[in-house]
């Protein structure tokens, strides 16, 4: 741009918000209007302050303007011609009076403009906040459209082009806003102080309605607020602003699914897009569900009428181009976020292109000091000062962030324009290393023999960590997969035995045991692929309830044990295998191999193997209707339990117990022991509440519902399916809800 020909008149800032609303390039317009390319350009870029009536209608035209916003675009047109000429009578410019046209399709901001009015009713300063193209500007100009009649002394708007290389300074800011309070040129004091005393006394009593759009600071605001009681101003702003007092904090949030699809129907039709739901969806998802970004994507289908909505989305698909994808005209995203990054202080430029070195969804410091090399105290206020410019999003949990996925792509592209190749291999590494070692050493202490770690104090703050950092360990770990870190990869694989026993919904174990098995299968390690091999088979039976596959699996993990002559896991495999045939109902196979078991079992440790698989053939037997002799199997077990117990269970030793304990209520009600069933599976489930483990305490807290019913005691049973629902939160599992309606059913009668 052309820096000589200073800022944009007011019909020129109009013509350019017209356009952009109608989806047309400077060159479209020029080509519907009849007007060259280069009159149109000088226009709004300031060069021209005018416009002859018949180009301006012509413009109106073919912007498809109605009334009454063509009459104010012929209008701001003439007034334009007006002060191109001077001034007439010595009459003060009425270029901020003029608000900039609502844009015709806002979608999804009903709670925003709400929450905007609930605002405005204290008046005082209401500030909106957002990351670049989060429609912080459509918001507060369909407010101030709303709230002029309530503003009757007037509405001042000005551009303080905050993400310029120049932002307007406080004194040509208060000159604009002089102006438009009447004030001529030759009357505004030089001093700024006294601008600033002017500009307050001429809104004192008087109700007006200041709008700054897109503001820089704190500095460049605080002169231009309007203090008197019968005003309002509205700031739009991607900083924070913290600095400000008395001010009500309006925070824009990317659109969800459905508005974004709306939007994109509204600019692409509806028609096209209902055509496509899936692959609309897609698209939206892609951009982020950022205005701006549906925006031009909407733009990019209207104006290429036989692009698919699934060829755009497939464009868009490919991270490395994506942010060339959503560019149209002079409309990109890639250009409304170098605008913040320029602003940014050089060690917050370095922490923000640095922070794509991590691989999942949030990080908190620990990991942000990894990815930049800095220390705790300096990358801790960086990464403020990044969440103040809007590029880094704080995530629901107490100091950690996240990026949006487009600013994402947009920190890997600064990346890797700036920091040397060797540089970000050395990053990537030591990411990816800090987050599989620390994955690894926080699962080892679930297992049930005590394991110490210098990282972690307890299970639970190791459980904390692993779920807190469930994005970014799973994505190491794929990365690592990639990359061909076999060892790694098995390492791990292997060290979330136990963890995944624990937390079993929710997370991918069948992609993460497999891996391990593809790890020992390239590292040799026979020994190895049989474990992991019945680890894959129980994720498949757990977390997939797919028992076809999950027999294939143990028999292959068996034959691989014996193969290796790998009696341990001969004996999970047998125990697996006997489960799993149970499940399928075959009941006599079943109960051979769980005695195999049961009997290779006795020269293995009581916690890690022998109770888990004494346990396994309770069940069977059970299934099997043998419940005498399944009642023995697991009373026997639960005695052994108690000799082995050491001065306090372990968690995941406590997790076991309380397992056998819901098995041993399963035989008890098969033997029509209702009420002994009932406190059997209410003392499990107090187990699994202590233990943490939701999902297994809900189980035992339905069964304990059925057996408190039998016995005739209703209230128990209600308070036993309600802290089952507590337990599942918002989804209840499939393979439970047949259970859970018929709960409700019999509680009903």
């Amino acid at each position: 741009m052309d820096q000589s020909a200073g800022p944009a008149s007011s019909f020129g800032e109009l013509l350019i918000a017209h356009r952009r609303a109608a989806g047309l390039t400077q060159e479209g317009l020029a080509e519907a209007s009849g007007l060259s390319v280069r009159a149109l350009r000088d226009v709004e870029r300031g060069r021209t302050r005018a416009v002859q009536r018949r180009s301006a209608d012509a413009l109106a035209a073919a912007l498809g303007l109605g009334s009454p916003e063509r009459d104010l675009f012929l209008a701001s047109a003439q007034e334009g011609r007006r002060r191109s000429t001077g001034p007439e009578n010595g009459s003060a410019s009425a270029e901020l009076s003029m608000l900039p046209p609502v844009v015709p399709d806002l979608v999804g901001r009903a709670d925003v403009l709400a929450g905007l009015r609930r605002a405005v009713g204290s008046g005082g300063v209401v500030a909106v906040v957002g990351q670049p193209g989060v429609g912080k500007t459509t918001a507060a100009v369909w407010m101030a459209h709303e709230l002029r009649s309530a503003y009757p002394d007037g509405c001042l708007w000005v551009d303080l082009r905050g993400m310029d290389g120049q932002p307007l300074s406080v004194r040509g800011a208060l000159k604009r806003l002089l102006q438009g309070l009447g004030i001529r040129p030759s009357d505004i004091p030089a001093a700024e102080a006294d601008q600033v005393d002017l500009y307050r006394s001429m809104l004192a009593g008087r109700r007006v309605l200041v709008v700054l759009d897109n503001a820089a600071d704190e500095v460049q605001v605080r002169s231009l607020l309007a203090t008197s009681s019968g005003s309002l101003t509205l700031v739009t702003c991607r900083q924070a602003l913290a600095g400000l007092e008395g001010v009500h904090w309006i925070w824009l949030e990317p659109l969800a699914e459905a508005a974004a699809v709306e939007l994109l129907a509204r600019i692409a039709g509806s028609d096209r897009i209902g055509a496509e739901p899936a692959a609309a969806r897609e698209l939206v998802a892609l951009c982020g569900y950022l205005p701006l970004a549906v925006r031009i994507a909407g733009n990019r289908l209207a104006t290429r009428p036989r692009w698919s909505v699934g060829y755009l989305a497939g464009l868009l698909r490919d991270t490395r181009t994506r942010l060339d994808s959503l560019s149209v005209g002079d409309l990109q995203v890639r250009s409304a976020f170098e605008m913040s990054h320029r602003r940014l202080s050089p060690g917050a430029r370095t922490v923000f292109r640095r922070l794509a070195a991590v691989p999942g969804a949030s990080f908190g410091v620990d990991l942000a000091e990894v990815a930049t090399g800095m220390v705790g105290p300096q990358v801790r206020g960086y990464l403020d000062e990044l969440a103040d410019a809007s590029l880094l999003q704080p995530a629901p949990t107490d100091r950690r962030f996240q990026f949006h996925d487009l600013l994402r792509l947009f920190a890997a592209e600064r990346w890797e324009i700036e920091e040397p190749p060797a540089e970000r291999e050395r990053m990537t590494r030591a990411v990816l290393e800090y987050l599989l070692s620390t994955a690894s050493a926080a699962a080892l202490m679930f297992f049930p023999e005590e394991v110490r770690s210098d990282r972690f104090a307890t299970p639970d703050e190791a459980g904390e960590w692993l779920l807190r950092e469930e994005s970014s360990w799973i994505a190491a770990y794929r990365a690592a997969a990639r990359l061909g870190w076999h060892r790694e990869v098995l390492e791990l694989a292997k060290a979330m035995h136990w963890f995944s026993d624990v937390h079993w919904m929710g997370l991918p174990w069948v992609e993460i045991f497999q891996r391990g098995v593809a790890a020992a299968h390239a590292l040799g390690d026979r020994r190895a692929e049989a474990k992991l091999l019945n680890f894959v088979g129980w994720a498949q039976s757990f977390c997939h309830v797919d028992h076809d596959a999950t027999l294939e699996t143990h028999r292959q993990a068996l034959a691989v044990a014996v193969e290796t002559d790998d009696r341990l896991e001969e004996v999970w495999a047998f125990a697996y295998i006997a489960t799993t045939l149970t499940n399928l109902g075959r009941a006599d196979e079943a109960l051979e191999h769980a005695r195999r078991a049961y009997v290779l079992a006795e020269s293995f440790d009581f916690w890690s193997v022998r109770l888990s698989v004494h346990n396994r053939l309770g069940r069977v037997l059970y299934a099997s209707g043998r419940y005498e002799e399944a009642l023995s199997v697991h009373r026997a077990a639960l005695a052994d339990a108690e000799r082995h117990a050491g001065e306090e269970l372990s968690k995941t030793q406590r997790n076991i117990v309380a397992f056998v304990r819901l098995c041993l209520g399963d035989t008890l009600v098969g033997l029509g022991e209702w009420r002994l069933a009932a406190e059997t599976f209410q003392e499990s489930r107090r187990m699994f509440d202590d233990a943490e483990i939701p999902m297994t305490a809900a189980i035992a807290a339905l069964s304990e519902a059925d057996a408190r019913l039998s016995v005739g005691e209703r209230e128990q049973a209600r308070e036993c399916l309600h802290h089952a629902l507590d337990c599942y939160g918002d989804a209840v599992p499939l393979a439970q809800r047949d259970r859970v309606s018929a709960l409700r059913s019999r509680l009903a009668e």
